[in-house]
């Protein structure tokens, strides 16, 4: 019986996708889950690679987060729904961590990170995962909610191009607990590759202020790319 979708937006992933779908192969409980990638309009190797792991690759023509998301989430069949980001490798035990933070009474959570690289100043970053304060959460962290929350929700707002995984914990929060869990998922450092840890830093700051003050999702993303190398960073749409 599925009892978990795990839904894994992609656009341009081939670095990515095959590494966390061999992942995800490995976990306890695989009989478990379904995995629905949702594609949006890949003009790389994404979409054959995911074909070649022998899973179906949703493609709604959407290119945006928010959108694949939600397109991802009506196509599946579980009660519970875990959104990953392809560029990260959750626990293997994620199913069972999931189911026993909602018998807890925490139908929406994350886990806290730790990053893919051995640079210990990133080691700052991934501790203050573990806090429960909204500055500290990420999509990279990856979501898990109930299907009737998330419902009840009405999924994520498209009007977000970015952002979208703050918005939705925000709303959510506001009627139900959300958990931390206390292990690790493994998310890329390529940003910290390629941009100097206070740079990347100072932007993710001011992004944050900027959602708050309401500014212009466009102008968000033009001043984000402006920022940093947008090649190497996380944000491709």
């Amino acid at each position: 019986m599925i009892s978990v979708s795990v839904i894994i937006p992609t656009y341009n992933e081939e670095d990515n996708i095959q590494t966390l779908l061999q992942h995800l192969k490995k976990i306890e409980n695989f009989q478990e889950i379904e995995i629905l990638i949702s594609d949006g309009g890949s003009t790389d190797k994404t979409i054959q690679l995911i074909q070649a792991e022998g899973f179906t690759c949703l493609q709604g023509g959407q290119k945006s987060r928010a959108k694949q998301l939600n397109f991802g989430a009506k196509h599946a069949k579980a009660s519970i729904l875990y959104f990953v980001h392809a560029d990260s490798l959750p626990p293997l035990t994620f199913v069972a961590d999931i189911k026993k933070a909602i018998e807890e009474g925490f139908p929406i959570g994350c886990y806290r990170f730790k990053f893919n690289s051995p640079k210990k100043i990133l080691k700052v970053n991934a501790y203050f995962t573990r806090f429960d304060r909204l500055m500290c959460r990420g999509g990279d962290q990856s979501l898990f909610i109930t299907r009737k929350i998330f419902d009840e929700l009405q999924g994520y707002d498209e009007h977000y191009k970015i952002m979208e995984d703050y918005d939705i914990i925000i709303r959510a929060r506001k009627k139900y607990a959300f958990k931390i869990i206390p292990k690790d998922i493994i998310v890329s450092a390529r940003k910290y590759d390629h941009n100097s840890y206070f740079k990347v830093n100072i932007t993710n700051l001011a992004v944050f202020m900027m959602f708050f003050l309401k500014v212009n999702q466009d102008k968000m993303i033009t001043f984000y790319k402006k920022m940093l190398n947008h090649q190497e960073s996380e944000l491709k749409y």
